[in-house]
């Protein structure tokens, strides 16, 4: 059995008063809580790495953004489900990060909790070409280029030109479209890349 918005024509839509729905999502949770969970191995790895190198270093909290998730919040009276797609969560005072991509700038920042937004932001840059257009178009030369004279250490090989940074739009503009949902109080500049 399908549902179907009756506002919106093409959607569909499992109602969580339903198995189907709250399985779905149960399943979705747990993959989030996976995420972490690789995320925080990761990152054990990478601050072991720098204790290595310099012992004394200090870390401050850890940033979790889950990217494209459902969850379950108060807003404008109601209970509701928010689905954040491209999106993630920017209540008031919440530390976040925004990507650009792997050639420009990342932002730290501070979420303002607008409403209107159901206190959101962008998860990142976004796409200005779908991963098999970017791979079709972009010049492997080129983006190796622009890496290059940045003086980011990289690896990109053709079949990562999906994630190049020709592939994205310009970060410093989704900033600029977002200030009435976020504040930057860090600016991330990439010095190496990997990608696996």
């Amino acid at each position: 059995m399908k549902w179907h918005s009756e506002t919106q024509p093409g959607l569909e839509f499992l109602p969580v008063e339903f198995d189907k729905g709250r399985n779905y999502l149960n399943e979705m949770n747990y993959c989030v809580e996976f995420a972490l969970a690789n995320r925080k191995v990761m990152m054990d790895f990478i601050m072991e790495g720098f204790r290595l190198v310099k012992p004394n270093v200090e870390f401050g909290d850890l940033i979790n953004i889950a990217h494209n998730y459902a969850a379950y919040e108060h807003h404008f009276g109601e209970n509701v489900i928010v689905h954040r797609k491209g999106a993630t969560r920017a209540r008031m005072g919440e530390i976040g990060i925004i990507p650009g991509s792997m050639g420009t700038k990342s932002y730290i920042v501070e979420g303002l909790g607008n409403i209107e937004s159901f206190e959101s932001c962008s998860h990142g840059a976004g796409r200005r070409l779908s991963r098999a257009m970017a791979r079709e178009t972009l010049s492997l030369e080129e983006e190796c280029r622009k890496m290059d004279e940045r003086g980011i250490i990289h690896g990109m090989r053709r079949d990562g030109l999906d994630e190049a940074p020709g592939a994205y739009k310009d970060i410093d503009r989704v900033m600029q479209f977002e200030s009435d949902l976020i504040k930057p109080i860090v600016e991330l500049l990439p010095i190496a890349v990997i990608k696996g």
